[in-house]
């Protein structure tokens, strides 16, 4: 999967598989699509305001998830790509801790303005004393896409390290690592929640759920996706036949039937992945399976000149896109409320056929509001850092992380959009350089 694209324009770099550039873009496409759908705000029969998570009360939504739930594959992509960055990397003399460094500015700088908007927007809705409920039922659903930014953090600070014991020990990192994920969720689900009786944590307010005891499998289960990328980068999947690809996909969905009928696992794969639960981790072989096999096709589709362009223009801006769809899908939400426009009941064929549009739309009002924003995906090159010392890459890594994670935990309010507003900010001040702006 490492071979390069023939008809591929002369800026595209030698060796690179598009296919993987299309993965990306369309993962994120899809979360936009599927959190329309979770948005159902309409006028119900009588006139009244309807809120409902719409796509989540369909009989098929469960079943769906088993295909539709992409972030393991997001996983799988990252690691295919980081073992690339890191083999250039070493050939330029590049450390490690550089390395880390460009990642995090590549997802502290994006995070940046969107926080700052949370920050402002939640800070206001005190200081206009609107509704608590109404806040948090809106803060929480926006904000529900922030754990790919503390989760992502991690598997790629650690990327180096876990590229050495894969070069190392191969197939017996994967082993291991799903082995304590496992072992995290029997944890959790057999002892804290059967022995201890402990509940899940409640939609608002903060406090000890069964989630807080599921959050060491953001390491073992997103380090796993990345190590099959690893995988996928070596070419191990590629070397397998058709049919072989087909068997993994289907011992892949028995091993997934297996855990949820143990109890405690949720039937939804979106159930699963927060915390996430060893489940994630049988979804990335599936989908690194899965990927392979339409390798062939996608590759066609990306010698497409009009599908390479979106895919290179959405590409360039898709931590934009994926930060920003939410509250876009709220403004233009809160935009239709506030015109005299016909809204149709959540769940009503009329409201299934705009959905397509109204992506149209999210996506149009994101990609102009990236005109300006994109600047925030450039990363600075690399250059003497503030601090050579080795502490302060790690430090500025955990400072980024703890309250993204916390805010997956506890929900998006203003306290937690604040402490991550600063958490990014001093991350990008710990790794920086008196030449590099915030």
């Amino acid at each position: 999967m490492t071979r390069s694209v023939d008809e591929a324009p002369r800026t595209i770099p030698a060796g690179r598989d598009l296919t993987l550039d299309l993965a990306r873009v369309f993962c994120v496409l899809l979360v936009v699509f599927v959190h329309i759908l979770f948005t159902g705000v309409g006028r119900g029969e009588n006139g009244s305001l309807v809120i409902e998570r719409t796509v989540e009360s369909q009989p098929w939504f469960n079943a769906a998830t088993w295909v539709a739930n992409v972030m393991p594959l997001f996983f799988v992509v990252g690691g295919y790509a980081a073992r690339a960055g890191w083999r250039t990397a070493v050939a330029k003399g590049i450390s490690a801790d550089d390395f880390i460094r460009v990642r995090l500015a590549r997802l502290a700088r994006p995070a940046v303005p969107v926080f700052i908007f949370f920050t402002l927007a939640l800070g206001a809705t005190r200081m206009l004393g609107i509704a608590p409920e109404l806040v948090d039922a809106i803060a929480i659903g926006v904000g529900s896409p922030l754990w790919f930014l503390a989760a992502y953090m991690i598997v790629q600070a650690l990327a180096p390290a876990m590229m050495r014991w894969h070069e190392r020990h191969g197939g017996w990192v994967l082993l291991f690592l799903l082995g304590a994920a496992l072992a995290v969720d029997a944890f959790r689900y057999v002892f804290v929640g059967g022995v201890l009786g402990i509940d899940p944590l409640p939609p608002t307010g903060y406090g000890i759920g069964q989630e807080v005891f599921g959050i060491p499998n953001v390491l073992f289960v997103w380090l796993f996706a990345m190590q099959v990328g690893f995988f996928l980068y070596d070419g191990w999947f590629a070397r397998l036949r058709w049919w072989q690809l087909v068997l993994l996909i289907g011992v892949g969905y028995a091993a997934q039937w297996g855990l949820v009928s143990l109890g405690g696992y949720s039937v939804s794969m979106l159930g699963n992945q927060w915390p996430p639960t060893a489940t994630m981790a049988v979804f990335a072989m599936v989908q690194a399976a899965a990927l392979t096999l339409l390798h062939a096709p996608l590759t066609a589709l990306m010698r497409v000149r009009v599908v390479q362009g979106a895919v290179f223009l959405i590409g360039s801006r898709l931590m934009t896109v994926y930060l920003w769809h939410l509250p876009m899908i709220m403004v233009l939400i809160g935009i239709e409320l506030l015109l005299p426009l016909p809204l149709p009941e959540p769940g009503s064929p009329e409201w299934w056929w705009t959905r397509v549009p109204f992506l149209v739309a999210v996506l149009g009002a994101v990609l102009l509001l990236s005109l300006w924003l994109v600047r925030f995906e450039r990363v600075p090159p690399v250059i003497t850092p503030r601090f050579p010392a080795g502490w302060a890459t790690p430090l500025a890594v955990i400072v980024f992380v703890l309250p993204i994670l916390a805010i997956t935990a506890y929900g998006l309010d203003f306290p937690l959009a604040a402490l991550a507003l600063g958490g990014c900010a001093t991350s990008l001040w710990l790794t920086g350089s008196a030449r590099t702006a915030v």
